[in-house]
């Protein structure tokens, strides 16, 4: 069931987005050769925790850490560990904070110093595809018309979206109704609904440089392309609202 905020609901969830945003960008800041993905995890997680918020990833289904941090042909659910960055390398940062029992999700794909054009294009074409689905953020359009801009930018570009792995609502919970995929298929019956003011939607865009297809390896987390391609990942909460949507993780730089 689809989960409408009030409007003292929304004030919270704007104040975990802020949170959930600055912590994104204090990840993305980091991003850079040498810097272990755990002292990006750790640098999070006391920032989220000094803002009185809690890490929403820690714990969450069993993940071992605060960040999700996906490298090059890891798509998401990356764990950080001792591995150092090195020049040119893909890094998708995947960060929650709850504050005051509401949930903001956001995401982003940095390089490490200048990349390739081809690691450059596909980054810059998943966070477009994010804002080309944005103009259909907005009561009255279905789920399906976020979905079919986020694919028709990413596949015209020659890229490929993941179809294992959806967005969602997001509120109290990580993960609430509906879900929102990234392509376009054959709605199941009630699966497409109309978006409706007070709605807060996670739209994540996952764009593989190569084929679609993916798998988990053994950690039982990480998602990595099937091809061993490139892939990046981009995120926003957003509140649908009788107007203009509102991006509640917009901040993306410190």
């Amino acid at each position: 069931m689809i989960t409408l905020k009030a409007p003292r609901e929304i004030e919270l969830m704007r104040r975990a987005g802020k949170i959930t945003a600055a912590a994104r960008a204090l990840a993305g800041a980091m991003v850079s050769a040498g810097v272990t993905t755990q002292r990006i995890d750790r640098e999070v997680r006391d920032y989220i925790i000094s803002e009185g918020a809690r890490p929403a990833f820690l714990g969450y289904g069993g993940f071992p850490n605060s960040v999700c941090i996906s490298v090059n042909s890891e798509v998401i659910h990356g764990i950080p560990g001792k591995r150092a960055l090195r020049e040119g390398d893909v890094v998708s940062i995947d960060v929650g904070a709850e504050k005051d029992g509401f949930i903001g999700d956001c995401a982003a794909t940095y390089i490490v110093g200048e990349g390739t054009p081809e690691a450059r294009r596909l980054v810059q074409v998943t966070r477009q595809s994010f804002f080309e689905a944005l103009r259909f953020m907005r009561m009255g359009c279905r789920v399906s018309d976020i979905s079919r801009a986020v694919q028709s930018c990413a596949e015209g570009n020659g890229f490929s979206v993941v179809r294992d792995y959806v967005g969602h609502g997001v509120g109290r919970r990580m993960h609430e109704s509906p879900e929102i995929p990234n392509f376009v298929e054959e709605p199941r019956r009630g699966a497409d609904p109309r978006l409706l003011a007070g709605m807060t939607i996670a739209v994540e865009p996952m764009v593989n440089a190569g084929a679609a297809e993916v798998k988990v390896l053994a950690d039982g987390w990480t998602v990595v392309t099937d091809d061993g391609k490139l892939s990046a990942h981009y995120e926003n909460t957003v509140l649908i609202t009788d107007g203009e949507p509102e991006i509640l993780t917009a901040h993306e730089a410190m």
